[in-house]
């Protein structure tokens, strides 16, 4: 099974000090993985330097055998198209309208495309994910539920081939979390990955393939979901 994703002894320091410490994962491609652990164990910046935000301090990140921060344009340009980021907070502009926050990447992925297909693409999108407000109104409108389906919906414009989700059911209703998590369930049928990160453990077991356990900035445990479903709350609490 081919590795789309690669972490080769990756540290990474903030303001408060070491986060990460010669952490070496690897992400199957067309698996979901899903990167549990205590809160400010790290998991956000596994994700964040796996997805090419944030770039580590010592050590590769690699997507299909390629170092993501030494990309080329053209390079880092076709994997930004064939990955997409949903954000804990959502990270919406606060002044742009929501038509315009889905428009962008489109815009940018593709620019030949029409005014009237892009219109037709954000209008699939917004209803595939249950938001139904107008277009044209900015986030500090919506509630936070509201805007991660918005989140959600810009991670899906481009029809991304692997997705990273950070919290991504959070501040949603349990009809809006269903929705989504229907989608991933669809996309995981027609062979996507996902890396994921939740503090909801019956969402990991429903979804995952393979867990990734992150304690105090370290790979404690990384295991097929099936050989650990009875032990992951335990094995948490433990950290």
């Amino acid at each position: 099974m081919a590795n789309i994703i690669e972490l080769k002894d990756i540290n990474f320091s903030a303001q408060h000090g070491k986060v990460l410490s010669n952490v070496s994962i690897n992400f199957a491609e067309g698996k979901t993985t899903a990167v549990v652990g205590p809160s400010g164990g790290g998991k956000s910046t596994v994700l964040k330097i796996s997805a090419g935000i944030l770039v580590p301090d010592d050590g590769e990140a690699l997507y299909k055998n390629k170092d993501i921060s030494h990309m080329n344009r053209a390079e880092n340009l076709l994997f930004r198209r064939e990955t997409a980021f949903v954000f804990q907070s959502s990270a919406l502009w606060a002044n742009q309208n929501i038509f315009q926050i889905l428009e962008l990447p489109l815009r940018i992925h593709f620019p030949h495309m029409s005014g009237k297909d892009r219109f037709k693409r954000i209008k699939e999108v917004v209803n595939e994910v249950g938001y139904r407000r107008d277009l044209d109104i900015r986030p500090s409108r919506l509630s936070m539920g509201e805007q991660k389906l918005i989140a959600f919906a810009r991670a899906l414009l481009c029809k991304p081939s692997l997705l990273f989700l950070d919290e991504w059911t959070e501040s949603l209703d349990k009809t809006g979390s269903r929705r989504l998590i229907d989608i991933v369930k669809q996309m995981q049928s027609e062979g996507f990955t996902i890396i994921c990160i939740s503090h909801d453990i019956k969402l990991v077991l429903e979804l995952a393939d393979h867990v990734i356990i992150i304690i105090d900035g370290k790979v404690s445990l990384k295991a097929p979901k099936d050989d650990i479903k009875d032990d992951l709350s335990d094995l948490l609490r433990k950290g």
